[in-house]
């Protein structure tokens, strides 16, 4: 299949090949945070996080809202102080659903299994 009919027919990976989760987690800074909220294992405050990530509060608050607006986190709100947290599920299925449709497409010359086997011949 060329390129051209490739982008004319309409698949799993489109809608899965989300802009905004990629544009979220694109920044190093962003990732760093998301990894210490997925190590911690549990809600933690703005703070919190700023502490752990060595950046600036109001950096880390916005960082943290544009993660949320992704669907990667979720906030609550407790007086003044607002938590955010992994949205573990949503994120793991829609990684997972990701790599089934890139192993879908996987060529039958290149289907060694990689590591956890998901590469397989169609």
């Amino acid at each position: 299949m060329s390129p051209l009919q490739a982008a004319s027919c309409c698949g799993p990976i489109d809608d899965l090949l989300d802009p905004e989760l990629f544009k979220a987690l694109c920044d190093a800074t962003r990732a760093r945070l998301v990894g210490c909220l997925i190590k911690c294992g549990r809600a933690c405050s703005v703070s919190e996080v700023s502490e752990c990530c060595s950046v600036d509060f109001s950096v880390v608050s916005r960082h943290l809202q544009l993660l949320e607006r992704a669907g990667i986190l979720t906030s609550a709100k407790q007086g003044r102080t607002v938590r955010y947290a992994v949205k573990y599920g949503p994120l793991c299925q829609t990684l997972r659903s990701l790599a089934d449709a890139i192993a879908h497409y996987c060529p039958a010359d290149q289907a060694t299994p990689c590591s956890g086997g998901c590469c397989t011949p169609r």
